[in-house]
């Protein structure tokens, strides 16, 4: 290995071994180190095939009902692993785009002593699209407390006006670093460029409605991957809905059309 290389390898390790419970801060320096392709090599294990065969097959683990793939963070640490087969030397990055649509996550050194440091598969989703464009977890989840109906009142208005939407939701998001936001979940009819553009239209429209300093977020309810989709299809009711709008009874009337009587008989 190249003295680069060997440098490299040395900060995912010295990362690793900064993770202790707790230290959300020192998680997420491995995350960014695993994201960077100078410094995220990591040697998955195979267990079935060779590297770079059609037939080449991680290994994998199950930990807490959750599934993982083991790997080690260099060539001394495979030697102390054990490891009697096949392995394939990869940027971190891309083992992410691989194992996460498939709900696996990938675990870090599991041979050393107190079982290495697993990465969930929704970590592997932040390292493949971007650390900075999804935030921290664990998340804290629940229903926004703070009262700002002008905001939901307009924004209800405008959803009502713009075709492609069909629901909105809300989550007040804690992640485990930064600050919280108001996340609005956006359930749409129609993702073609023109219809994207009227929703987005209707955030810009409505968001001047919220108090300064307060973050908002939107998230696509269509994102089957995103912690916070998934909560509000769980928990969340949505706050709008065309089609119970659309549903409900219309007013009744008086006297069957007629105006209200004056006086009796």
């Amino acid at each position: 290995m190249s003295a680069s290389g060997t440098a490299a390898t040395g900060q995912v390790e010295h990362m690793l071994r900064q993770v202790t419970p707790g230290r959300y801060d020192a998680y997420e320096a491995l995350l960014r180190a695993l994201a960077t392709p100078s410094s995220g090599q990591i040697w998955m294990l195979l267990w079935h095939g060779q590297a770079g065969s059609p037939d080449a097959q991680y290994g994998n683990m199950e930990v807490d009902g959750h599934g993982y793939a083991p790997c080690v963070t260099s060539a001394q640490e495979l030697s102390a692993s054990g490891w009697n087969r096949s392995y394939e030397v990869v940027d971190g990055i891309d083992v992410a785009r691989t194992l996460y649509p498939d709900h696996f996550g990938l675990w870090l050194n599991p041979h050393a002593p107190g079982g290495g440091v697993g990465i969930p598969w929704l970590d592997l989703r932040r390292i493949a699209t971007g650390l900075d464009r999804q935030p921290a977890g664990p998340l804290r989840l629940t229903e926004p407390a703070i009262e700002i109906p002008q905001f939901y009142a307009l924004l209800t208005q405008n959803a009502h006006r713009t075709p492609a939407v069909r629901s909105l939701r809300r989550a007040w998001v804690q992640p485990a670093l930064g600050a919280p936001y108001l996340a609005i979940g956006l359930d749409v009819y129609d993702t073609s460029p023109p219809a994207v553009d009227s929703v987005r239209g209707m955030m810009q429209q409505s968001i001047g409605a919220v108090p300064d300093g307060l973050p908002v977020s939107t998230v696509a309810m269509t994102d089957e991957y995103d912690p916070v989709v998934m909560w509000m299809r769980a928990t969340a009711r949505p706050f709008y809905d065309r089609e119970a709008h659309a549903a409900l009874p219309p007013a009744p009337a008086t006297g069957y059309g007629y105006p209200p009587a004056q006086g009796g008989y």
